[in-house]
């Protein structure tokens, strides 16, 4: 049989153990060219534009069949 713990761990120990392991919000940021709101240093979805420049072509038809 392998080792076990000799005591319980407190409510306190468990606690700090765990502090870290919370979720972290979505950081959103305006983009430039549209207004919408995006996450950081991605292309915007709604527009295509990444740093001033359309790199993405959103709502074209041809895009869409290629």
């Amino acid at each position: 049989m392998g080792p076990l713990p000799k005591r319980k761990l407190s409510w306190g120990r468990t606690h700090r153990r765990r502090a870290h392991d919370h979720l972290t919000p979505v950081k959103l940021v305006v983009c430039d060219h549209c207004g919408a709101l995006k996450p950081p240093h991605i292309v915007c979805p709604s527009c295509g534009y990444y740093r001033g420049r359309q790199v993405v072509r959103i709502g074209d038809e041809d895009a869409k069949s290629a």
